[in-house]
């Protein structure tokens, strides 16, 4: 399989040329269903804590007599119906852990990226390279492309702070290196912008 390749400097376009058995995966919903699920699991802290009735100070002896105070009876100042007591179903720290092995992993990723080839959401470029952190010269490659909203995928040895430092004002366009990105974010953007040689690393870790 063959996919045009843009040249943002003006020229020609070119051609690359991909595996068409990673790029042609039939969309498994279920399972990219599964793996987005595992993975915004995965991100999740689980640290919130509260305290019930056991933690909190105090609660050791009654704090009045049963009978003849006139106020109504109390066996401890912890109690959940008092103020500074305890929660009645306090939340415990856990873990949201949900494990995906490798395999349904890439085959999720694989299945994405072989959907975004086929509805032409995908754009390749030769290359991507800022001399300045400036939002504006960055702005300008996108509107070259004619793309407003999008993820930018450039290889690992690409990924520089210009580019990362430009892309923060731009409020529908991110960027990431192929070691960073996963199913939630490839489909979170409408269009995926992707330079020749990240889309040949792609193709590695997929493999």
């Amino acid at each position: 399989m063959e996919l045009e390749v843009k040249i943002l400097e003006g020229g020609d376009s070119g051609k690359i040329t991909i595996s068409d058995d990673l790029f042609t995966s039939d969309y498994n919903e279920e399972l990219i269903h599964q793996v987005v699920v595992s993975c915004q699991s995965n991100i999740r802290q689980g640290t919130k804590a509260q305290k019930n009735r056991s933690d909190v100070r105090g609660g050791g002896a009654k704090p009045w007599k049963q009978k003849g105070s006139g106020r109504a009876r109390a066996g401890t100042n912890s109690s959940p119906i008092w103020r500074s007591g305890g929660v009645t179903f306090a939340a415990r720290p856990k873990s949201w852990n949900h494990k995906i092995n490798k395999k349904m992993y890439a085959l999720a990723m694989r299945s994405i990226m072989s959907e975004l080839v086929r509805s032409d959401r995908i754009t390749v470029i030769d290359n991507l390279e800022l001399p300045t952190p400036k939002t504006k010269l960055l702005a300008d490659q996108m509107k070259k492309l004619d793309i407003r909203d999008a993820l930018i995928v450039v290889s690992r040895e690409c990924f520089t702070e210009n580019l990362y430092l430009a892309s923060r004002n731009l409020k529908f366009v991110a960027i990431c290196d192929v070691d960073i990105l996963d199913p939630v974010t490839l489909i979170a953007f409408d269009k995926i912008v992707v330079t020749e040689e990240a889309m040949k690393q792609i193709e590695e870790r997929l493999s």
